[in-house]
């Protein structure tokens, strides 16, 4: 699993031609995953949440302490952690300063 992740920016209000770049470029990067029959699901997160802690306390927001968000994730074929990490060169939340994690996703069963 990639999960995506930038830093919180309120102010931020990109044009409508600056978003559909910005869609196409992670249309062309995640296809580019496709075409190697490595893709699997993706959605991109909202803005809105809420935290649940220890003791039933709930807090607004996903980034309530952090100045950072989880923007999305996409859950890809691998076969070990390196191959992960190519998969995610490329990906355009780096050339914002965002980064992508890498993770192992642990079967349930």
């Amino acid at each position: 699993m990639m999960i995506f992740r930038n830093d919180y920016n309120p102010s931020f209000n990109p044009s409508p031609e600056q978003m559909q770049k910005s869609i196409k470029q992670w249309q062309d990067w995640i296809g580019g995953i496709a075409a190697q029959g490595k893709f699997v699901e993706t959605n991109r997160l909202g803005f809105e949440g809420k935290t649940l802690k220890p003791n039933n306390v709930v807090t607004d927001g996903p980034y309530a302490e952090v100045k950072e968000i989880v923007g999305g994730y996409i859950i890809v074929k691998a076969n070990n952690m390196d191959e992960a990490i190519e998969l995610a060169q490329g990906c355009p939340i780096l050339a914002i300063g965002g980064h992508v994690e890498v993770r192992n996703v642990m079967p349930t069963n």
